[in-house]
């Protein structure tokens, strides 16, 4: 299982994110908005993505989207999922 974070942040900014914090997960830098568009987590007008979590299975296709995230009862809504 590969888990990744997703921002419009550099990453530069990203980097200082995951050291600050000693964030565990990779994160990708969608500086264009394009696969936050793609996700539906934006539009081209957003100034950040929606918080949401995208489940894509071993075939590289879209199992379940989680929209709208609540943080405190995201992680067992997942691990349900899996």
């Amino acid at each position: 299982m590969v888990i990744l974070g997703v921002s419009f942040d550099t990453p530069e900014d990203q980097k200082a994110f995951k050291d600050k914090f000693d964030f565990p997960y990779d994160l990708l830098a969608d500086t264009d908005k394009k696969m936050s568009i793609a996700y539906g987590a934006a539009d081209p007008s957003s100034e950040k993505p929606k918080r949401i979590s995208v489940l894509i299975d071993a075939n590289g296709l879209v199992e379940k989207i989680f929209d709208p995230v609540v943080p405190a009862e995201h992680p067992d809504e997942v691990l349900a999922a899996l």
